[in-house]
């Protein structure tokens, strides 16, 4: 998620510091974001994405593979 959140500050050609600035915190602040996203909290995380104009979209998890497995013919005896 670290490298996401760098990418997305980026092409929108800002710096920690602006982009600090529009959430309210300093730059150190989104630099630690950027290096540790654990560091984070959800709240903190949607303000970041909403001043990135950015959304997040959650969604299920893909269905695992289907598995096929040959079958032996049964014996008709």
């Amino acid at each position: 998620m670290s490298t996401h959140l760098k990418s997305l500050r980026k092409a929108q050609k800002l710096t920690q510091t602006q982009l600090g600035a529009r959430i309210g915190v300093k730059q150190t602040r989104i630099a630690d974001i950027e290096k540790d996203p654990g560091a984070v909290s959800v709240a903190q995380l949607m303000q970041i994405l909403h001043a990135l104009d950015t959304r997040l979209l959650l969604a299920p998890p893909s269905p695992p593979a289907t598995v096929v497995t040959a079958q032996m013919p049964t014996a008709d005896w």
